[in-house]
């Protein structure tokens, strides 16, 4: 079929293109990541000239693994990365992976994502990309190592080198921990650096993960084929003074009199070296549903001296513990009965839900999810608008809550299997109690019809998000 004109030609890629299993939202400019934090003006100066000349120096490794523990700012530098090399015409594609985030967390959706952003930065790549669909429609459920070699490797190799194109493209890929198949990512890291062979053009992959064992076991596997910087090996006066700068700022925005040297500096010593510890007690002082900023601010000041407690855990109880002043103990397990029914699910769905679906999923009156996390703001994303979906800030937090080791000392711990439990029951009663689960719940008239091919619109007319989800 000859197929005249530059825009019907990319309509018709564009089409083709959607046969490919993507994941929504993965990239770093979506708007699930819209509101997520960038590194604050003037930090992280040094780190971020390092990845910006390994990027440009033609001799560096095609890999680059930034690791650091939870809390260190990874998807934030990510995000600063993405958004840095995009500005320049750099960035070829990202994809952030998203525990708890649907197709987020699943390396089936990874390839074709990448390969499908790649072609709205180098449209060259689009007839191979398409070529390559046209002879496999289902190549996007194949194995990892086929998709990549066929989605991304060959197209490349079959582009002609343009002078015209970028030079150098990269690719950053955050959280790569997140992936939910350890199996997964080891073949994801022994598959990137095939990209060395790429003539067309300068292709590089910027990770980002904690450093679990076997993620280093798969970095091991590649041993001198990546360049790789550990957070934690940045000088302290370095991260100090870059945590320090954050807090001054932020705490002048709530206040002007709250960015004091002396609060500044015993909030970095409590911080060192999380800044999430900094980026959430910010929204925790500055959330006026909890008290005023100066009440606010005690709270968190008095966990200073708790030496005993992980800095994470001394900010999560900062946050939680108020719940419980001034009440019986009766009232206290109430409370804590009502935090776990609420927030367990949040932190353990498969992919997250509107309050209203929430309400719905687990059978509670109306309003009992908003009036229950309305404390919650500072370690819960709670949007103001109805039925867009509560999500964590940090994974740190469903940690926190989960820690089988913590089940003692961690008044708010939240028993995950006996959420999922919970859950799995709750999704079979909403099932069988209303007119959904039904032969064509879509009224498509063509059973036939494969679910790829039913659109989203569709499904959202028929099957309410809560009925989805079951």
């Amino acid at each position: 079929m000859e197929i005249k004109g530059h825009k019907e030609k990319m309509l018709f890629y564009v089409t083709k293109l959607g046969k490919l299993r993507s994941a929504d939202n993965a990239s770093f400019d979506s708007h699930d990541e819209e509101h997520n934090a960038r590194c604050y003006q003037g930090t992280r100066v040094e780190l971020l000239q390092h990845i910006d000349t390994w990027a440009s120096d033609l001799g560096s490794e095609y890999l680059f693994w930034l690791n650091g523990m939870a809390g260190t700012g990874k998807s934030t530098i990510s995000r600063t990365v993405a958004q840095i090399f995009a500005d320049k015409g750099d960035l070829g594609a990202s994809f952030f992976f998203r525990r708890g985030e649907g197709d987020r967390c699943h390396a089936g959706f990874f390839i074709g994502t990448i390969a499908t952003q790649l072609v709205q930065k180098v449209p060259s790549l689009a007839p191979h990309i398409q070529k390559a669909i046209e002879a496999d429609p289902d190549i996007s459920r194949k194995a990892l190592k086929i998709q990549f070699e066929t989605l991304v490797l060959q197209p490349l190799r079959k582009m002609q080198t343009d002078t015209q194109k970028p030079s150098r493209i990269v690719i950053v890929v955050d959280a790569l921990d997140e992936c939910d198949q350890e199996e997964d990512i080891g073949i994801i890291i022994r598959l990137l650096p095939q990209v060395r062979h790429i003539t067309s053009v300068q292709l590089k992959f910027f990770l980002s993960s904690r450093p679990e064992l076997h993620i280093r076991l798969g970095f091991e596997d590649i041993k001198g084929k990546y360049e790789v910087l550990a957070l934690h090996q940045i000088p302290e006066p370095v991260v100090k003074e870059d945590i320090s700068a954050f807090l001054e700022h932020e705490l002048a925005t709530i206040r002007q009199n709250y960015n004091n040297r002396t609060n500044v500096q015993v909030l970095v010593e409590m911080a060192m070296p999380l800044f999430i510890f900094a980026t959430t007690v910010c929204r925790f002082i500055r959330d006026r549903r909890c008290g005023q900023p100066n009440e606010q601010l005690s709270k968190v000041l008095k966990y200073h001296t708790k030496s005993q407690l992980s800095k994470l855990d001394a900010m999560y109880l900062s946050v939680l513990n108020p719940l419980l002043v001034g009440v019986t103990e009766s009232e206290k397990r109430g409370i804590v009965e009502e935090f776990q029914q609420v927030v367990g699910p949040i932190i353990i769905l498969a992919s997250p839900l509107s309050a209203t679906s929430l309400d719905l999923l687990l059978g509670v009156p109306e309003g009992t999810v908003d009036s229950r996390t309305d404390l919650l703001h500072s370690v819960l994303s709670i949007p103001s608008r109805a039925g867009h979906p509560i999500r964590l800030f940090h994974l740190s937090f469903r940690d926190f809550l989960v820690d089988t080791e913590k089940r003692e000392t961690n008044p708010f711990w939240i028993n995950e299997k006996d959420v999922h439990g919970k859950l799995a029951t709750r999704c079979l009663q909403r099932l069988s109690t209303n007119k959904y689960l039904k032969k064509d719940i879509c009224d498509l008239q063509t059973p036939e019809r494969p679910r790829a091919d039913v659109d989203r619109q569709t499904i959202d007319l028929h099957l309410p998000a809560d009925i989805q989800y079951t």
